[in-house]
């Protein structure tokens, strides 16, 4: 044989050598990723509210936008969880809940956790025979996940219910199963996290100090409540936050690769419940690594101002609506601008300089009443003229009532629609359903703008003028007047005043902000 002959020959051997390789590797990835499609639980989209807030859009062609994830811990006993958790199976609860808000330009995100004895307006909601519940005012935060009873819960629910409290489009939900943190503290090699005390109550048992948690020892530290730190759910919520804070680092430090995403992705997809935009691996991975160049140091958790009422919370005002304000504005938690490359499309209060529907001869006709809630003369009659030239006919100044602080549109269930318009009018106005007024009402506060005056941060509830900013700022603003958690306990006791720090920010904002690098062992318990 010929040494040219030879070498066509090796040639050949070779290049049929190189496709096996690549078509078993190929087919071993497709064969991993169809495990993975199949360990994918997602829950019925039918049960997302039809009335939801505007979706972001994209600045220009091809720009990001942001996006809201909500997670959520189920503490169901169904599916072999009952050896991680615990006590017997039945409906599944959910007393974790983590808005996470990835800003338009993907390098910036914040996690709102929500209390679970919020009491907030359960909206309609859809049951499993298919017939949609009566809207529910002043219901703990966590019952919605409860709503029909499900063994798996309800997450539409949730999904519909903080829809409503914040004016935010969810735009994927993931519920997470005790099964789901075993399986991914352990798939990471563990995460590093602080106990603040010896546990040895309610089956659970941990030492006090810094240390690599993993498997049951992570859940254990995730959903204890009582013999650790200040037996609260505040003081959980800011544990859970230090943990995914840790569990954040540690994914960070060993790269976005899919050697390193895959494995985790195997664990979480066992035990997760999604929406059907995350409903396979490779959306799973894609938005993962859609955010990784987030830097620690730009993850910022907040828990939403709160305070006790009795056994239950109530969100302190007008913290909480600035907070939610700030995130339909795509702002860091100090009211800074990310100079991301996309916009959020207008929501109530967020943008009176936006083209405006052309109102309907029906809404144009609705009945609205102007009130001043602060005394400066001629502020009602500025309202109305503000009413009057978006189209509005019907429009009646009601009798002064000082001591409004902030602005707020009540209105008739049936008026939604045009209460919506309303609200976009007053920038920073607070929305209230009144039923069977008839009627839409709009007293005007000590906050009150007037039509077409953009805010560029959210206003504070108390005027002191002042420098700095609060946790969360933008790469490269100033640091926080006081950093998150110093001060007075927030919310400690149920007549506490909300207020502002220097820079503007509201005190419900700030004294309940951590970034993600602070000292997992510090800001773990809420007194």
């Amino acid at each position: 044989m010929s040494s040219s002959a030879r070498r066509r020959r090796y040639l050949r051997t070779a290049i049929g050598l190189a496709a096996a390789l690549v078509l078993s590797v190929a087919g071993a990835g497709a064969w991993f990723y169809h495990r993975l499609d199949n360990n994918i639980t997602t829950f019925d989209p039918g049960g997302v509210a039809t009335e939801r807030p505007p979706a972001a859009v994209p600045a220009s062609p091809g720009a990001q936008v942001p996006v809201n994830v909500l997670l959520l811990g189920s503490d169901t006993r169904d599916g072999g969880n009952d050896s991680l958790g615990g006590g017997d199976e039945g409906v599944g609860h959910s007393d974790t809940a983590i808005l996470v808000h990835i800003y338009a330009d993907h390098k910036h995100a914040v996690g709102v956790s929500i209390p679970r004895d919020t009491l907030v307006t359960i909206p309609s909601c859809k049951l499993p025979n298919g017939s949609w519940t009566t809207p529910k005012n002043d219901q703990m935060f966590n019952s919605a996940f409860t709503v029909g009873l499900a063994e798996s819960g309800n997450p539409a629910c949730t999904q519909n219910t903080v829809e409503k409290l914040t004016g935010l489009r969810i735009d994927h939900t993931v519920v997470v199963d005790f099964k789901g943190a075993a399986a991914m503290s352990d798939a990471v090699g563990g995460v590093e996290a602080c106990v603040p005390n010896d546990v040895n109550q309610f089956g659970i048992h941990l030492k006090k100090g810094l240390q690599k948690l993993s498997g049951q020892s992570a859940v254990d530290y995730l959903r204890a409540r009582h013999g650790i730190g200040d037996n609260s759910d505040i003081g959980r919520m800011k544990r859970q936050q230090a943990f995914l804070s840790s569990m954040i680092k540690k994914v960070q430090g060993q790269g976005f690769s899919l050697p390193t995403l895959l494995p985790l992705a195997d664990a979480a997809t066992k035990s997760l419940t999604v929406d059907e935009g995350l409903g396979t691996a490779m959306k799973l991975v894609d938005f993962a690594r859609s955010i990784q160049d987030i830097k620690l140091s730009d993850v910022s958790f907040v828990t939403a101002p709160w305070r006790f009422a009795g056994e239950r919370v109530r969100l302190v005002q007008p913290d909480a609506d600035a907070l939610w304000k700030l995130l339909r504005e795509d702002r860091t938690l100090d009211g800074q601008s990310t100079s991301g490359t996309g916009q959020v499309t207008s929501s109530p209060g967020a943008d009176p300089g936006a083209p405006a529907t052309p109102l309907t001869p029906e809404q144009a006709a609705a009945p609205i009443t102007v009130v001043n809630g602060v005394g400066t003369p001629g502020l009602a009659g500025s309202g109305a003229e503000t009413l009057k030239a978006r189209g509005f006919r019907s429009i009646t100044l009601g009798p002064n009532s000082p001591g409004q602080q902030a602005t707020q549109v009540s209105y008739d269930p049936a008026l939604k629609a045009v209460a919506d318009q309303v609200v976009a009018l007053f920038p920073g106005a607070k929305a209230v359903e009144e039923p069977g007024s008839g009627a839409i009402t709009v007293a005007l506060g000590a906050d009150s703008r007037g039509a077409g005056t953009r805010l560029d941060a959210v206003a504070a509830p108390s005027p002191e003028p002042g420098a700095g900013t609060a946790p969360g700022a933008a790469a490269g603003a100033p640091a926080a007047a006081a950093p998150a958690g110093a001060g007075a306990a927030p919310g400690a006791t149920a007549g506490s005043t909300p207020g502002a720090l220097p820079g503007g920010v509201p005190t419900g904002i700030a004294e309940n902000t951590r970034t993600a690098d602070t000292d997992p062992c510090a800001n773990l318990t809420f007194g």
